[in-house]
């Protein structure tokens, strides 16, 4: 597993033992959506349901999953004690295993520590607690910026750190993957655990995002 101090270059000879094609995501992109063209042309694909397909991964059953290791960590201390300690058999027990999750770990934000994840040479990602990869994940600015520049990366974000809190860029490989703990907002005391868990987002999880406790009625927006 590789971490890195936001004060430190990442170093370039960082070894990711996988096949993938390191190129330009751009020309990557262009070849897809021409492939996906000529598809449906010939009616093998429905772009609709294609995108539906890949909306549902994405945004919706991937991302659920780690919301719901993330609150079950927040009510349950044995729990999150095992997920910082084995975060793979962790995980398992929730039912959520398979490729690109045979290895996993977890790292917990904190007022002191805030954890970040990049694949700096490809898109590794945990594809079974957040679906598929974001594209701004995969792309080349993202994977170069976030280790040299992560607050910056964060202030794109929106997200605005104290100066005190230190960062930590997370590197996955092909044998390692990385889930965020984000902190819990204060104030959720009663929310129950699918409640918290509604709060939890993918970037969130990534560590591009923070947790924000949901906007009570009458309160101001």
């Amino acid at each position: 597993m590789t971490g890195h101090d936001h004060a430190h270059d990442h170093p370039s000879d960082d070894p990711h033992d996988h096949p993938h094609d390191h190129g330009a995501l751009g020309e990557m992109d262009l070849r897809v959506r021409a492939l996906e063209s000529v598809l449906t042309q010939k009616g093998y694909i429905d772009p609709a349901a294609l995108d539906a397909l890949i909306d549902t991964y994405q945004t919706r059953v991937g991302p659920r999953n780690g919301a719901r290791v993330v609150a079950r960590a927040w009510v349950d201390p044995a729990f999150r004690t095992w997920l910082l300690a084995d975060a793979t058999a962790a995980i398992a027990s929730l039912g959520y295993t398979g490729r690109q999750g045979e290895h996993m770990v977890a790292v917990e934000n904190t007022d002191a520590l805030h954890h970040m994840v990049v694949c700096t040479l490809c898109s590794c990602y945990p594809w079974p607690v957040l679906g598929l990869p974001p594209t701004w994940y995969k792309s080349a600015p993202y994977r170069s910026r976030v280790v040299k520049d992560p607050r910056g990366v964060l202030a794109d974000f929106g997200v605005a750190l104290p100066e005190a809190t230190r960062i930590r860029v997370w590197d996955s490989t092909a044998e390692v993957r990385y889930l965020v703990i984000p902190q819990r907002p204060a104030g959720t005391e009663s929310l129950s655990e699918d409640e918290l868990a509604a709060l939890v987002s993918r970037d969130s999880m990534i560590g591009t995002r923070l947790v924000e406790a949901p906007v009570q009625a009458g309160s101001p927006a």
